[in-house]
């Protein structure tokens, strides 16, 4: 997470690469590396405009999204980088350009509350009474992100006063396992996401505490199925699927399988174990979907019985 957003100078990807190119219709796009950062030019073979990128979302693991502003306002690059090319496409959600518009097919102008938005998840500090502020914000998601302010947290502890610097800042350990999961929902998309934006289909997989309210597990909420009982926010995504199975064994094993994976019967909540498998659940149980212009796969947290060749459900 610390690595959600950065200056577009100071990102790998493009420091990596002298060039990066990419065509869509009569436009040619270009990512050139300069010496004072990179320089992104869009050409209809006439003309050309170019604009310095200044922000760079996403740590390029999936994909990497610019931001450059024009006019004192911002707007997203209509290319971004993905690793599975690797190389340059249409950013997800953007169709390719309108022919006779170079200012246009540079990118989409960002309003005042989705840019807020935009640098809220993907920053720290951006906003604050109030105001966004670009220039005070501290890139990537560092801790006051999810614990507050922690200027009086720090100081307490330094007091050895142990006890008023744990009630300082926030500790989301401690919120409800609803609540838990629309903190994390903040950013990571909940129900209400969904229906205020009307995102149907399999764009919405990337919703994932709005997919893991959907699963059987969860009911009406259930701390063992919460997104921090699965993931450490302090630690980088786990991706081996059987890293996950001694968390789906505490409820879904029986003697057997438990033995076998070492932990305990699930006498808190007996269940019945898989009677395929014991091993690498969120393969079979967290199916993988494509959204379209994605290059890039992402795992379903509608935790179910998936079947074989079976619709995205909505």
């Amino acid at each position: 997470m610390a690595h959600a957003a950065a200056p577009a100078a100071n990102t790998a990807i493009l420091r990596q690469h002298d060039s990066l190119a990419f065509e869509s219709g009569t436009y040619r796009f270009e990512i050139a590396k300069t010496a004072h950062g990179s320089a992104y030019t869009v050409s209809d073979g006439v003309s050309s405009v170019s604009q310095t990128l200044q922000w760079a979302f996403g740590n390029g693991e999936v994909g990497q999204t610019y931001v450059f502003k024009r006019d004192a306002k911002f707007y997203e690059s209509r290319v971004s980088f993905y690793p599975s090319l690797p190389g340059l496409d249409l950013t997800l959600g953007h169709q390719a350009p309108a022919p006779n518009d170079l200012n246009g097919a540079a990118g989409r102008l960002m309003a005042a509350a989705e840019t807020r938005l935009c640098f809220g998840c993907h920053t720290t500090a951006s906003t604050t009474s109030g105001r966004f502020d670009e220039t005070g914000l501290i890139p990537g998601v560092t801790c006051e992100a999810c614990h507050g302010p922690g200027a009086e947290h720090i100081d307490a502890i330094k007091g050895k006063q142990r006890s008023i610097g744990m009630h300082a800042i926030l500790n989301p350990a401690s919120l409800s396992p609803v609540d838990s999961v629309d903190f994390c929902g903040a950013c990571h998309r909940t129900v209400w996401d969904v229906a205020l934006t009307n995102t149907v289909g399999v764009a919405n997989v990337r919703f994932q505490p709005y997919r893991l309210e959907k699963s059987r597990c969860w009911g009406k909420g259930n701390a063992r199925l919460t997104c921090m009982a699965c993931h450490d926010p302090h630690q980088p995504l786990v991706r081996e699927p059987e890293a996950y199975d001694n968390r789906c064994l505490r409820c879904h094993a029986n003697s057997s399988t438990a033995v076998q994976a070492g932990v305990g019967a699930g006498k808190d909540l007996p269940g019945r174990a898989c009677p395929v498998g014991a091993a690498r659940c969120v393969a079979c149980h967290m199916a993988k979907y494509e959204i379209p212009g994605s290059h890039a796969q992402f795992t379903d947290h509608w935790i179910r019985m998936v079947k074989d060749k079976a619709p995205y459900p909505d």
